[in-house]
């Protein structure tokens, strides 16, 4: 069978509350796994970047992931 030659690029964003690296390898072997099973993506030419953010710098709803947690939610 042959691969879809089209390099994937995958961007992941989480925030930075100390993700160990070996759960950021496991996510980057998961998601070029799912790529090439789901799309017959290439495992070899897939890209997974993993972003980490600080909290300050995450909102939702108006208001700083690290206020939200501070308020419980």
């Amino acid at each position: 069978m042959r691969r879809n030659q089209n390099m994937p690029y995958v961007n992941i964003r989480i925030t930075r509350e100390g993700a160990t690296a070996e759960q950021k390898a496991t996510l980057i072997q998961g998601v070029t796994q799912l790529l090439a099973d789901v799309l017959n993506k290439n495992p070899e030419t897939t890209v997974v970047v993993i972003d980490e953010v600080d909290t300050d710098n995450w909102g939702i709803g108006g208001k700083s992931v690290t206020v939200r947690r501070k308020q419980g939610k």
